[in-house]
């Protein structure tokens, strides 16, 4: 997956309109970024990535870019 296939991806789990959200965008201008598409999150990661998430990687996320690293980390986004 490239970076914009990801953008597509995260703008899909919280609903948000293509071209919406970027690597800068904090948690707070996103709407449905509160605890139920904190949620939503978790479970798309495992379902689509088989990605576990850890507290500290979920506590962590305060910017769209923070997904990007995690889908990094695990190989999951292209560098």
């Amino acid at each position: 997956m490239d970076r914009q296939e990801a953008l597509t991806w995260i703008g899909e789990v919280f609903e948000e309109a293509p071209g919406r959200i970027g690597p800068t965008t904090a948690r707070e201008e996103v709407p449905g970024w509160d605890s139920l598409g904190t949620l939503s999150l978790i479970a798309a990661f495992d379902e689509r990535f088989n990605i576990q998430l850890s507290e500290g990687d979920i506590e962590g996320m305060k910017h769209i870019g923070d997904i990007l690293e995690i889908l990094q980390r695990h190989g999951a986004l292209a560098s």
